[in-house]
């Protein structure tokens, strides 16, 4: 149980931090909004990035992106880990 808690948490991770790169790519690009895939995306990264834009945005360039991948690999992440330990072992 412990084993595939830590892998879904993992792949969870890795999908959030791969939506938050798309969401960069599109912030690039300008997709139309109206398409149902770039709203999902929209949607799902938003709520995290949008209180980090309070602190991040320098100017024109917004670091929230990157601060978000940050505290997903750095804090997040292993305070998963932690908690699963705790509970598991």
């Amino acid at each position: 149980m412990y084993y595939t808690l830590l892998r879904a948490g993992s792949v969870l991770f890795q999908l959030i931090s791969l939506l938050i790169f798309v969401n960069v790519i599109f912030s690039w690009i300008r997709p139309n909004r109206d398409n149902p895939i770039v709203q999902i995306i929209y949607n799902m990264t938003e709520p995290i990035l949008e209180p980090l834009r309070r602190i991040t945005i320098f100017g024109p360039m917004d670091f929230s992106p990157l601060l978000a991948l940050i505290l997903i690999d750095f804090v997040v992440e292993p305070v998963y880990r932690l908690i699963l330990g705790m509970i598991f072992l």
